[in-house]
């Protein structure tokens, strides 16, 4: 129940030819305190909650918790969430060992585009594609729930 993750921006759309999967999801959060987040996805035809905990110092690691939940348990969960929500487009991109999980924002967060890996340990050796611009890990502005309070289209 503990996420190592690298988060990386993306430079160029050549990610989009190696992709394997494409599909929206739509978010929002019960929770936004600093030491938790609790989150409400649905992802095409599933739906989860999420809990995480605070990032470590290196913004690496951190407590996770998933359980898929019904789709229409999780549309009654989203009308009780903090305002705002975060919508995107995610990819799936197979480099060596690891899938790439590509997200490109819509709405209020237009024009980003943030890459995550995630590894079993955190000096794992990893494939850089070209596309893989600077990392980010650990970065509080390119969280998902601070993006709702504070949208990349107002930086």
């Amino acid at each position: 129940m503990i996420e190592i993750e690298r988060k990386f921006l993306v430079k160029t759309n050549d990610f989009k030819k190696a992709a394997t999967r494409k599909f929206i999801i739509a978010q929002a959060y019960l929770n936004t305190h600093p030491e938790r987040t609790i989150r409400i996805r649905i992802s095409d035809d599933k739906a989860y909650m999420t809990i995480k905990g605070k990032s470590s110092e290196n913004g690496l690691t951190r407590f996770e918790w998933e359980k898929e939940i019904m789709v229409e348990e999780a549309r009654k969960l989203l009308k009780l969430c903090e305002p705002g929500k975060i919508e995107k487009y995610r990819y799936h991109i197979k480099a060596g060992d690891h899938i790439y999980e590509v997200d490109e924002f819509l709405e209020d967060n237009e024009g980003l585009i943030l890459a995550e890996i995630e590894l079993s340990s955190e000096d794992e050796d990893f494939i850089k594609p070209s596309w893989l611009g600077k990392e980010v890990t650990g970065n509080l502005d390119y969280y998902n729930s601070n993006l709702i309070a504070k949208p990349f289209k107002t930086w």
